[in-house]
């Protein structure tokens, strides 16, 4: 989790993309629109589950918590994101 969320902020769209099962993950990635990524909790792990809050700063500089709780699974021997569910606002 920490490092999918360090290459979001590192715009390594291409790591996103390697950490993302094939089954879900998007034929493109575009990390560059200007996102600044400012913190990541993580408020638990149990089994698959990952459930966080990132802290981030929209480019219109509005800034933005992203709360996640996101399932992984084990793919070649490496853990990869499978998708996620936000709770309702």
């Amino acid at each position: 989790m920490r490092s999918r969320y360090a290459a979001y902020a590192l715009c390594d769209s291409a790591y996103v993309q390697r950490t993302w099962h094939p089954d879900t993950r998007p034929a493109a990635l575009d990390l560059r629109d200007g996102t600044r990524y400012l913190g990541l909790r993580v408020h638990g792990a149990q089994g698959d589950e990952v459930t966080f809050t990132a802290q981030l700063r929209l480019p219109d500089g509005e800034r933005y918590a992203l709360r996640e709780r996101s399932r992984f699974t084990q793919l070649g021997g490496r853990w990869v994101y499978v998708d996620g569910d936000t709770p309702d606002a």
